[in-house]
């Protein structure tokens, strides 16, 4: 059954398709349609979400959609082979999620980073989780948690970066220094622009060009020469212990993590497939 996971040629079984046009001649056009909503795209949405909220989105026991997102959550909490290790992408994500208080807010960078940070660090209010997601803007992160910083002062705000990513607009600590913001940055460092790197060693049988960063900078040095924190961690119990030095201080605190170089993000889908041929770990 489905519902206990299942299969993607199940779900696309009893997928319906709902397709919203001005123009009735559009309707069904380029696939088959299971019901067509006629009319002015932004009227019908709002009506159409306020009908979801009422009824399809109860928050009961009874709930089906509700059940079987639980039951996929679960699953895959359980049978995610994940990388062995002190200091993972997943293991240092959760421990994040562990110190930093519910209401903290999160920005990200762009990258392998952004990703794992999808996946293993969870968003517990609204509002509180924001990234450029796609448009692949490396370097907005950082000013953005300043930004959240100067909106949000009483708040803690922490910035989850990679190496490749921080380089780009590590000047802005001369800003969080200057301006009394104090912000949390995350480094994810594997030494390597990350996601180019993963995909040289997928697509392109391990031809490597251009990724590995040489662990240049030192980014600890790095972040004293502004004036700001800076920390290395070998262990969880260093990072918890540097994430809570962070929440405390009135500068700003670079936390430097070194992962493996060769972890990779997944789930992975690869260009041009779809989400049923997605690469899990072996």
């Amino acid at each position: 059954m489905f519902r206990s996971v299942g299969t993607f040629a199940e779900f696309e079984k009893n997928l319906k398709i709902i397709h919203l046009d001005v123009d009735p001649a559009e309707i069904g056009k380029n696939q088959t349609t299971s019901v067509a909503i006629v009319g002015d795209v932004k009227a019908s949405l709002r009506i159409f979400v306020r009908l979801l909220m009422q009824k399809a989105f109860k928050k009961t026991e009874e709930n089906e959609w509700l059940k079987h997102v639980s039951e996929v959550k679960q699953y895959w909490r359980d049978n995610l082979k994940l990388p062995q290790g002190e200091l993972t992408a997943a293991k240092i994500l959760r421990k994040l999620r562990e110190v930093m208080p519910a209401q903290s807010i999160v920005t990200t960078e762009v990258g392998q980073h952004q990703m794992w940070a999808s996946l293993f660090y969870d968003v517990i209010s609204p509002g509180t989780f924001f990234s450029s997601t796609g448009l692949g803007t490396m370097g907005w992160g950082f000013p953005a948690a300043i930004g959240a910083k100067a909106a949000r002062p009483d708040l803690p705000v922490v910035d989850i970066a990679g190496d490749g990513s921080f380089n780009m607009t590590e000047n802005s600590l001369a800003t969080s220094v200057l301006d009394n913001l104090p912000v949390i940055v995350f480094l994810v460092n594997n030494y390597t622009l990350g996601m180019v790197a993963q995909w040289q060693r997928t697509f392109y049988d391990r031809r490597m060009i251009g990724v590995d960063q040489k662990r240049c900078p030192d980014y600890c040095k790095l972040a004293e020469s502004y004036g700001a924190q800076g920390i290395r961690v070998g262990d969880l119990n260093e990072l918890g212990q540097a994430i809570k030095s962070g929440l405390k201080s009135d500068v700003a605190t670079v936390i430097d993590i070194p992962i493996d170089p060769e972890e990779d993000v997944l789930p992975f889908v690869a260009p041009g497939t779809s989400l049923k041929d997605m690469i899990l770990p072996s």
